[in-house]
């Protein structure tokens, strides 16, 4: 049986999974989308040119790769149709699922508002209305991409959910939209995208049977996974490898090689538990130098040593065969860097996330710094201190580093033999 292989976050996601996707994609026939929405920002340079990716899966930059967008992605058509700007003709190498539920407009304000009424004890979401497009799916009151093929019936059925939650809306200050406007939307949708919708179901399993090598990917990572995340700071879907399962409709045994993309340290968007997290001149310092700013959202990442516990969690949790170590070279320069290695908890030692992570206190392995990994290409070529930072890492988590990234050049990786 041929089998279809997984990237997955294994941090708060940003974590580089699209310069690794690209870089795979190359050799893979198709390249498959499973959850979250355009709240997700894969960021890849390719020869000094920077492609923003949100929707589009990271193997567009594959010319021969057929991308698929599938069931489990929350999909808003207008990021989208702004999306496929970046690129020539996509006509036949992209499709998307008739059964992933639209993120329409609404959905956006709804999200802001929600966000709003919380205050400070607000989520800290990109306000893309992911939240509220995946409740809609939950509540069976979504719509589904199919549905775009007749504007005008999906249009009378918006506006019938607008008039049903009227007195909702109303207090959140969500106001209805006019139904000429929202029809005229509506087709404009079908116009532009009706070409690409598709039951991917079919064609992945069909990609599956004709032994292509298939590659799937998701958004965010998996501490932000809505069963084994932070909750209730997290997303709103399954960011883990089984989400690539419901997320395009192939079953676990179909689910091939599982590679989890970490960073050399760790960043958190929004607000939520993070234990490593610096708030002095080494988090600054990473922040600067990582150029960490949401693809998205643009906000400042908050970052933080590597988290080791909560990297082995999400290791298993994701059957990882391998991880892959992104922005190494962020560390290039410091004197000492820190490993978490536990957590202290009511003063006891533990090596596993609690249920409560905001009480724990982070116990720290201090190792000696480089002077540069930037640009290398070979294991060998990097200083010792480097090699043996990647060894601790392998030790603690009890998962093999199969991919070094030192750079965000394509270019600029190591392969571990």
């Amino acid at each position: 049986m041929n089998t279809a292989d997984v990237i997955v976050g294994i941090q708060w996601g940003d974590e580089g999974k699209g310069k690794i996707v690209d870089m795979l994609a190359q050799k893979y026939d198709m390249v498959c989308r499973s959850q979250g929405g355009h709240n997700a920002g894969h960021t890849i340079w390719v020869d000094g040119v920077k492609f923003a990716l949100h929707l589009v899966p990271s193997g567009i930059l594959n010319p021969k790769a057929i991308n698929v967008i599938g069931n489990g992605v929350v999909f808003a058509p207008e990021a989208f149709i702004k999306e496929m700007k970046q690129f020539d003709n996509l006509e036949g190498r992209l499709f998307i699922s008739d059964k992933a539920h639209l993120n329409l407009p609404y959905h956006s304000l709804i999200d802001q508002a929600k966000e709003k009424l919380k205050g400070d004890k607000a989520i800290g979401t990109t306000g893309k209305g992911i939240g509220p497009a995946y409740s809609d799916k939950i509540n069976r009151v979504g719509h589904r991409v199919g549905e775009l093929l007749d504007p005008a019936s999906l249009c009378t059925k918006v506006m019938e959910y607008f008039e049903q939650n009227k007195v909702i809306f109303d207090a959140m200050g969500v106001e209805t939209p006019n139904s000429e406007e929202m029809l005229a939307t509506l087709e404009e949708y079908n116009a532009k995208l009706a070409s690409f919708v598709t039951n991917t179901t079919n064609m992945v399993w069909k990609a599956l049977d004709e032994n292509k090598r298939i590659l799937l990917e998701g958004a965010q990572g998996t501490m932000l996974d809505i069963d084994h995340g932070t909750y209730p700071y997290v997303t709103s879907s399954s960011t883990i490898s089984a989400g690539a399962c419901t997320g395009l409709g192939i079953n676990p045994k179909e689910i091939g090689q599982v590679t989890g993309i970490v960073k050399a340290y760790c960043t958190r968007v929004g607000n939520g538990p993070f234990p490593s997290e610096d708030f002095g001149q080494d988090g600054d310092r990473m922040a600067e130098v990582g150029h960490e700013f949401g693809t998205t959202t643009g906000r400042k990442r908050r970052c933080g040593w590597f988290d080791a516990v909560a990297v082995k969690y999400a290791s298993r949790l994701n059957g990882c065969d391998q991880l892959s170590l992104m922005k190494l070279d962020v560390l290039d320069g410091f004197e000492t860097i820190k490993v978490c290695i536990a957590y202290e908890l009511n003063g006891e030692q533990i090596d596993y996330l609690p249920q409560d992570l905001d009480s724990v206190t982070p116990v720290y392995k201090e190792v000696a710094g480089w002077d540069k990994v930037e640009g290398c290409r070979e294991y060998d070529d990097m200083p010792d201190n480097a090699k043996s930072y990647v060894k601790l890492i392998e030790e603690i988590t009890s998962t093999k580093v199969g991919i070094i990234s030192t750079s965000p050049e394509r270019l600029d990786t190591i392969i571990c033999k």
